[in-house]
């Protein structure tokens, strides 16, 4: 057994913290209150120091590098991870593994290895996971490329029979719900009527439906509305992921969605949504492009920005709905070496370096690597991030990409920036608050049972802190900067090793 004692315990319920000390027996809570713990039990001196559940990334694309023992999320206290979100799932990939891989490619950034036919492959690979405990939901963007491929059509009655019944089997290994990639071919394609019969199917077992939606523009509050229609339609339980106003002129538009959204709860419609602290965000280069360009695959993309005409039309839709500069997008990783020394610029700077415009830049990056590409963009206002943080439907995530170049530092500093900058220094949220949002909010959210509470029974998942000196060093231009604060860090009972893990630990 183990006595975390003198603690200040925040329970993750959004209740004020008090004082006392948690017994652990094994993986589980045995109590918590004021009490003499038993003889011979290991005494842990808590003096000063938060106890809190440990934390659960609610939105997370850890999927395969969480099976690899990576420690970038444990070490800012999280225990638990919520993966397959935006369309985007290692399984199921029985009968296209290759397109399924180039599908993911800049998502999970994983190597040409991992094959999980099924989600109860998959599951059962991540049940053995050595720092978090792996929640999935299946993805609908996998789903279809499984079953047609790159192809941006509508699905035929068979296809969509079979997609139905591909995820009522991951429900019925334990997906906690699905996820669909609204601005990612092929997902982007799919008409509501199919977005519906799999929301019918997750509102038949009381599953979540989270999504990235067709737009956060200027088109950010039809977005909103197309998915609280699907919800009322279907029953689900929607939540919008990473939900914001990009770009300057838009910006506007986030108090009208949040609106819209609290309009649709009153009704009676189970939504709510969730973002991370940072003004930028960070996913694939392509995404830059209209959508329909990359119907096919990357061999139909890269004939497409070999022919002059179709290029040209390209170039005019991207200039027309971007909404942002080209100063405020920087490149992020590239997968050959003779680009390596562009990432960490801006477009603006590499089009500049190669005396182009920057929509030229950015087809010839995407044929010099395949397709191969993520970048980072700046989004928000300050304002609206603190409008979407402190709502009370909001939870707070990571989003964070393992992409083979410069990371977003939210990777590395997501949790421990909310407790710091935000919470002790900006004071938008108490410390009861801070810690609900990235507990038991989540853990309600998703169904994750015995966990996100500092309760008798719950799986003793826990994090300790110092309130005073938590924080994160991480910012864009070091990103791989570790937090400060973090003093320990419970998974099941067993404190993990923060400074990594050897094959021998994770076998």
């Amino acid at each position: 057994m183990k006595y975390l004692r003198n603690a200040t315990i925040v329970d993750g319920s959004g209740a004020a913290p008090f004082r006392g000390g948690i017994l652990l027996d094994g993986e589980i809570i045995e109590a918590i209150g004021s009490f003499e713990p038993p003889l011979e039990t290991d005494v842990i001196d808590c003096s000063d120091l938060v106890v809190a559940p440990g934390f659960i990334d609610g939105h997370s694309h850890s999927d395969l590098k969480v099976l690899d023992g990576c420690v970038e999320k444990t070490r800012q206290g999280v225990t638990a991870e919520v993966v397959g979100n935006c369309g985007f799932s290692a399984y199921p990939m029985e009968t296209r593994p290759e397109a399924v891989r180039q599908f993911t490619a800049e998502i999970l950034c994983g190597d040409e290895r991992w094959a999980w036919p099924s989600a109860r492959d998959y599951l059962h690979a991540a049940a053995h996971t050595p720092t978090a405990s792996v929640y999935s939901l299946v993805g609908h963007g996998t789903i279809r490329v499984e079953i047609a491929g790159m192809e941006q059509r509508p699905l035929t009655v068979t296809e969509l029979d079979r997609m139905e019944g591909l995820v009522d089997d991951a429900f019925a290994a334990g997906a906690v719900g699905i996820s669909t990639g609204l601005m990612y071919a092929p997902g982007s394609s799919a008409p509501l009527e199919e977005l519906e019969r799999m929301c019918h199917r997750a509102a038949l077992r009381g599953k979540v439906h989270a999504t990235h939606m067709r737009n956060y523009g200027a088109k950010l509050v039809e977005a909103v509305d197309e998915q609280l229609e699907l919800a009322r339609r279907t029953g689900c339980r929607l939540q919008i992921s990473h939900l914001q106003a990009v770009g300057t002129a838009n910006w506007h538009l986030q108090k009208v969605a949040l609106d819209h959204i609290h309009q649709a709860v009153d009704e009676g419609v189970d939504v709510a949504f969730d973002g991370y602290p940072y003004l930028a965000g960070n996913t694939t280069l392509t995404q830059l492009l209209p959508q329909w360009t990359l119907d096919g695959g990357v061999e139909s993309l890269e004939g497409r920005l070999r022919t002059k005409d179709v290029r040209q039309q390209i170039a005019a839709e991207i200039r027309a709905n971007i909404p942002f500069p080209w100063t405020d997008v920087y490149l992020t990783s590239a997968a050959s070496a003779r680009n390596q020394h562009l990432v960490g610029m801006s477009l603006a700077a590499v089009a500049e370096e190669r005396g182009e415009d920057p929509c030229e830049s950015v087809f010839d990056l995407l044929l010099e690597e395949s397709g191969k590409a993520t970048m980072l963009t700046f989004n928000q206002s300050e304002e609206n991030l603190r409008l979407v943080l402190t709502d009370p439907l909001a939870m707070i995530i990571t989003d964070g990409l393992y992409v083979p170049g410069r990371h977003h530092p939210r990777l590395h500093g997501t949790f421990p920036r909310l407790l710091g900058d935000l919470c002790r220094r900006d004071r938008w949220f108490t410390l009861s608050e801070a810690v609900h949002k990235i507990t038991a909010k989540p853990a309600m959210r998703f169904g994750l049972a015995r966990r996100g509470l500092l309760r008798k029974g719950y799986f003793a998942d826990i994090v300790i802190f110092d309130p005073q000196m938590i924080g994160s060093q991480a910012d864009y231009e070091h990103p791989e900067r570790g937090p400060e604060g973090i003093h320990s860090v419970y998974r099941n009972g067993e404190r993990i090793n923060l400074l990594g893990w050897s094959q021998d630990q994770m076998e």
